[in-house]
């Protein structure tokens, strides 16, 4: 299993939405703060990002600037834009609930830009193109090819910032012995998985294998194995009418009663509360990181 893939798919609430966004110089947009994350791609001209606590960022033709938090913004154009100049603007979000973010989502900075330079992953800009192209000439299956194309765009953009970063979740998903662990995990939580059987799929003793996965994860492997189980057990209450029953056994719980005493010891609400909350969108409280 795809640990990235997981991961947002854990914490995504909703479908993802994206529009053109145009613009005459002058303008000053102030965009308030969103559940989940925001994007915006500069398709035509240039245009200034104004985080709420950091200097303005410039913005050309290419750049893709993303906030995971969908933090308040601005947008407004550069001041050596000639008047009646024209920007245009691919943005969009993707609901997620930040309060049950994967601890590989919590590692993102509140702004995220990846300018448009040489050797940045060509998918990102197919990504790209072929959104500009679905939001241009809609065509049959628009309702379809909208929501997977974003969610192509998130996965590349995610893609090229791991591939960047020297540390953290990056280093844990480049180890061999700690993402053969975690595919493993992800693949069968169901499994009563040891350190021992985890490290061998690594090739490494229990103790190396410990270690090393404490190191680069944050926390042991079989707390890790514990908090993705309930996560995926969140998940499925949100997004399932599958009984409790059915959940247990999926997440490696005996029984419901098992399952039901370590879901309310880590998120504070019995299972039922929890899905009555997430049905009625109100926020419940989420899993120790």
């Amino acid at each position: 299993m795809d640990v990235l893939s997981d991961a947002v798919t854990a914490a995504r609430t909703g479908r993802p939405h994206a529009g053109r966004v145009i613009r005459k110089t002058p303008f000053a947009d102030s965009v308030p703060a969103g559940e989940g994350a925001a994007f915006h791609v500069v398709l035509q001209g240039s245009c200034l990002l104004l985080p709420p606590d950091a200097e303005p960022v410039p913005l050309t033709v290419g750049d893709v600037a993303f906030l995971p938090r969908a933090a308040a913004h601005g947008l407004t154009a550069c001041p050596s834009a000639p008047p009646g100049g024209t920007t245009v603007l691919l943005s969009g979000g993707c609901p997620m609930d930040v309060d049950r973010a994967h601890p590989l989502l919590a590692e993102l900075p509140e702004l995220l830009h990846l300018p448009a330079k040489v050797g940045r992953d060509p998918g990102l800009h197919a990504a790209v193109d072929l959104l500009g192209q679905e939001l241009d000439a809609p065509g049959p299956g628009g309702d379809a090819a909208l929501p997977a194309l974003l969610d192509l765009l998130l996965l590349y953009l995610l893609r090229d910032w791991l591939a960047g970063r020297p540390g953290g979740w990056a280093a844990a998903l480049r180890d061999p012995a700690v993402a053969a662990a975690l595919r493993a995990v992800h693949a069968d939580p169901a499994r009563p998985w040891s350190v021992e059987e985890l490290g061998r799929r690594g090739g490494l003793s229990r103790a190396a294998f410990a270690r090393r996965f404490a190191a680069l994860v944050g926390r042991p492997p079989l707390a890790y194995l514990t908090w993705w189980r309930l996560t995926t057990a969140a998940r499925l209450l949100r997004d399932t009418d599958a009984p409790l029953t059915a959940i247990a056994a999926q997440v490696g719980y005996g029984s419901e009663p098992a399952l039901a005493h370590a879901f309310k010891r880590e998120y504070g609400l019995a299972p039922g509360a929890y899905r009555r909350a997430a049905t009625t969108r109100t926020p419940a409280p989420a899993a120790r990181p």
